[in-house]
């Protein structure tokens, strides 16, 4: 039987669980399966095809620099050293889903989070990062609910309030009508109602559904688990934003999220499965093909592929 995962979970935190931000400790950090060695057998066995690669700019609010890319024929070893080497934010979306010792850690840790705040969790989906020193995530928002699990190094995430100015509802729509990706607009006057999180090894923050944050990695590597899930409540959140955002574009009408009570958004969570049979719009995702390969040659460790 492996050690308790989370070591100060208190009746307060499980209370205020995926309602505000909740800050713990836990002990993931101290297992082997994340020593370098570990990190890159996880890089030579994880679907080349699955992977998400990155890198980005130097400014807060340079978006439009984070592009995506390809691992090359590097190696696991070779990839995390470029990663070490580089500015390069490397995502292993569902490991879960795709290697045996990650869907053990999977149900491990759910168990315990389910046991400890009395949910049932849902679509539960176990994602590794692996970033280069000074990397940054910029401004958005996740519709599921997460839970970050540091392991390596030092980062910090500015968390900012939900709704409003931080995330206009027709954009948190966008979002869940899948004609954007997670990135929303971003003014450097909102990190005055930030709160700041400094996640180092052994630390895992919880924070509102929808909440707009964005990270700065310290000057290290950094490895954390990023854990996405649904519970029934949250279900519900997103499908009735998808609603409002159909009804928005379809029916020109100006619905509020902050506005819609509980009963309200259960009904329109039930409209919105009937609105996805008439929604074939496409995942933005899918249509940002990769800009450079990973090269440990290379300036940060990225060879642009139009100089290829």
């Amino acid at each position: 039987m492996s050690e308790k995962i989370l070591t100060d979970w208190t009746a307060d935190k499980a209370s205020r669980f995926g309602k505000d931000l909740i800050v713990a400790h836990h002990t993931l950090h101290q297992r082997p399966m994340f020593s370098d060695d570990g990190l890159a057998d996880l890089l030579d066995r994880y679907p080349r095809e699955a992977f998400g690669i990155h890198t980005m700019g130097t400014k807060r609010s340079d978006k439009d620099g984070f592009r995506k890319g390809l691992p090359g024929k590097l190696d696991g070893a070779q990839l995390l050293e470029a990663v070490k080497r580089g500015r390069l934010w490397i995502n292993l979306r569902h490991a879960n889903a795709h290697l045996p010792e990650y869907a053990a850690l999977c149900d491990e840790m759910f168990g315990e989070l389910d046991a400890a705040n009395g949910v049932k969790t849902l679509k539960r989906d176990v994602g590794v990062l692996i970033s280069s020193p000074n990397a940054r995530v910029f401004y958005h928002l996740d519709i599921p609910l997460v839970t970050l699990w540091q392991i390596k190094g030092e980062k910090t995430m500015y968390l900012y309030p939900r709704g409003g100015k931080f995330a206009p509802d027709p954009q948190v729509e966008a979002i869940v009508l899948r004609e954007q990706e997670e990135e929303i607009e971003y003014d450097p006057s909102y990190d005055a109602d930030a709160r700041t999180v400094a996640l180092t090894p052994g630390v895992v923050a919880n924070w509102p559904q929808t909440a707009p944050h964005r990270i700065d990695n310290g000057n290290c590597l950094n490895v954390s688990l990023s854990c996405e899930f649904m519970t029934f409540d949250a279900l519900v959140h997103a499908n009735a934003l998808y609603a409002n955002g159909a009804m928005r574009r379809w029916w020109g009408l100006n619905p509020s999220i902050e506005r819609d009570g509980h009963i309200t958004k259960i009904s329109k969570a039930g409209l919105a499965r009937a609105m996805k049979l008439f929604n074939s719009r496409k995942s933005f995702e899918k249509q940002i093909g990769p800009t450079f390969v990973v090269d440990l040659e290379a300036e940060n460790s990225v060879r642009d592929l139009t100089a290829a």
